[in-house]
């Protein structure tokens, strides 16, 4: 068995992964990428949700930089091959809006799982260093003492074995499986309130009561033709209980009406929901990526199931689906009249299958580390928080935005939340177990509970969460630190905080002062020191207004004392100098050069 020493190792090719794999080849790190998959990427390209969750500031900030490019380099792939242009002329989501490809209304960029492949690779093949992958290989096996991993071995469907020794390991599994052949403490379903003092979590924890996972699918409309699929064992049951429909219930129990191909009232067609090509814009026909609630499978709980029961809940999700599909061709109302679309085309070609199915499912919900700092409701919730951005964090390590979404769950299918939050951060407690190990969680196993799991569980903020973990691995290393003793060291954290936002990744919420600004560095660093007056104008505003005085906007004393730490290490900033008439650009200038002590 031939094994190899590094830094670190990435296990999982999930979205996480990729992206701890990508800040790993920045760095030029000893690190190696263990993907289950030959194909990387997680929910953007196998998982087949090409259609991403994102939040309303993506276009222009709330994405590190490793994300945006990524986007970037999505868009010109499309300009390039398919002769797209740079903005959409006619788009569901408004006029001269960026590119969006799929022209799809869930999302500002729909697009083909294959050209997410061909963007991840390009972002590789154009990084300074050069790592290793093993592709089709998953881990089986860990060995660990006094809970310190010592190796864990990985196997791939010939049956070879490896062992992979790291002084570091990043679970960026989308079920948390390095957690649990590590043997340490995890969380599934839905916590007690004792345990989270969420006020809407249940009296008594339910750990089977796990996210459904979804199988999605790609289908392409051939007017005038007959593509419909054979009827899948379960067919009934699925469609009676699921249900399958285009008109859903809503919030108030009522159903939320749509049509296949026109709108309804205010609500648009379910055609262009998750259209991944705009036959009109890029040639050819359409194609849609169904993810919808008739496909969630929730079924059977996979996180906690044996390997042969973890199987069947597998096979049967895909039934499924494609029992969905079957009903779409031949039960679903026609918005002309009449019932089914058998000019719906199923194409595996698209996701890259023999079934048309996904390869792995879209996982919503995964075993989740016993955390330093677990993210609770209350400190996103929008009601919970009067200000325009969600409860601060000291640690922030990444920034992310989206609604707590729960979809419904193994044994309380009626189970629905889509609650609104403000703008969060990452806290680096999330990422780190109680448990001191040489483990750290990097993808959708961070210290969130059932209720704010959907929230984090999104594109750019698990893209977030695996660059995080990887500069938090790497930072570890070059320091001879633990992550708890960095965790514990508000000056290493400070430090490390100055390592990330260096790398383009934004820790706090300020959308008027972008990656590239020259005052990002610095607005970045005094907001993570928390230095905004709680209830000021700057406060009630993700506008940081770099022209305008601080006024009363910002807590002088935080700002001093942060000057008298910096200057305690060898800055010299002129603390006579703070005054509240002077600009928050200003106040940058003069914090420039100071942040090199952090180095």
């Amino acid at each position: 068995m031939s094994e190899r020493l590094y830094d670190v190792a990435i296990i999982g090719g999930s979205t996480g992964g990729t992206a701890a794999y990508l800040a790993a080849c920045a760095l030029g790190i000893n690190a190696i990428l263990v993907s289950e998959t030959e194909r990387l990427g997680g929910q953007f390209t196998v998982q087949g949700v090409s259609a991403l969750d994102e939040h309303p500031y993506i276009e222009t900030f709330g994405g590190t930089a490793h994300y945006t490019r990524l986007r970037e380099t999505i868009r010109a792939i499309y300009q390039r091959e398919y002769g797209a242009p740079a903005l959409m002329p006619h788009s569901v989501l408004g006029e001269n809006v960026p590119l969006n490809p799929g022209n799809g209304w869930v999302s500002r960029l729909c697009f083909l799982p294959e050209v997410g492949v061909a963007a991840l690779d390009q972002l590789i093949a154009e990084s300074p260093h050069t790592l290793p992958t093993l592709r089709g290989w998953r881990a089986v096996r860990a060995e660990s003492a006094d809970g310190h991993l010592r190796a864990v071995f990985v196997a791939n469907a010939q049956g070879e074995r490896r062992a992979i020794r790291a002084r570091y390991y990043l679970d960026a599994t989308d079920t948390g499986d390095l957690i649990a052949l590590a043997g340490l403490p995890y969380v599934t379903g839905a916590e007690s309130r004792a345990e989270t003092g969420e006020a809407g979590a249940p009296e008594v924890a339910k750990p089977h009561e796990v996210q459904g996972f979804t199988y999605s699918f790609v289908v392409e409309f051939c007017p005038d033709e007959d593509h419909t699929i054979p009827k899948p064992e379960g067919y009934e049951s699925f469609r009676d209980q699921q249900p399958y429909t285009l008109s859903p219930l809503g919030r108030d129990g009522a159903p939320v009406i749509y049509r296949m191909f026109a709108p309804h009232g205010k609500n648009l067609p379910f055609w262009t929901y998750r259209r991944i090509h705009d036959g009109a814009l890029l040639g050819g026909r359409d194609l849609a990526l169904i993810n919808w609630i008739s496909n969630d499978y929730h079924g059977g709980d996979i996180l906690n199931a044996d390997a042969h029961t973890r199987q069947r809940y597998l096979d049967e999700a895909k039934r499924l689906s494609l029992g969905f599909l079957h009903w779409l061709q031949t039960e679903c109302p026609r918005d002309e009249g009449g019932k089914g679309y058998p000019e719906l085309k199923l194409r595996p070609d698209v996701l890259g299958t023999s079934d048309g199915l996904s390869e792995l499912p879209y996982i919503r919900e995964s075993r989740r580390i016993v955390p330093l700092k677990r993210v609770v409701a209350e400190d996103i919730a929008a009601e919970s928080n009067a200000g325009a951005r969600a409860r601060h964090f000291e640690d922030s390590v990444g920034i992310g935005w989206y609604a707590m979404d729960l979809h419904p769950c193994v044994g309380n299918p009626k189970a629905s939340l889509y609650a609104p939050t403000r703008p969060f951060q990452i806290p680096l407690g999330a990422l780190i177990p109680e448990q001191p190990t040489n483990l750290l969680a990097a993808c959708k196993n961070i210290g969130t509970t059932h209720l704010t799991n959907g929230a984090y569980r999104v594109h750019p903020t698990e893209w977030a969460v695996g660059e995080a973990a990887l500069h938090a691995a790497a930072f570890c290393l070059r320091n001879n630190l633990t992550p708890h003793a960095l965790h514990a060291d508000a000056w290493q954290v400070r430090r490390l905080q100055h390592q990330l936002v260096r790398y383009g990744i934004p820790i706090a919420w300020a959308v008027d002062v972008l990656p590239k600004h020259p005052l990002f560095h610095s607005t970045q660093l005094l907001l993570a020191s928390a230095v905004i007056a709680p209830e000021s104008p700057r406060w009630h505003s993700l506008m940081i207004a770099s022209d305008l005085p601080l006024g009363e906007s910002v807590d002088l004393e935080r700002v001093r004392a942060l000057a008298e730490r910096l200057n305690a290490r060898g800055a010299t900033l002129p603390l006579e100098a703070l005054n509240a008439d002077m600009t928050w650009s200003a106040l940058c200038s003069l914090f420039d050069s100071a942040w090199q002590v952090l180095a």
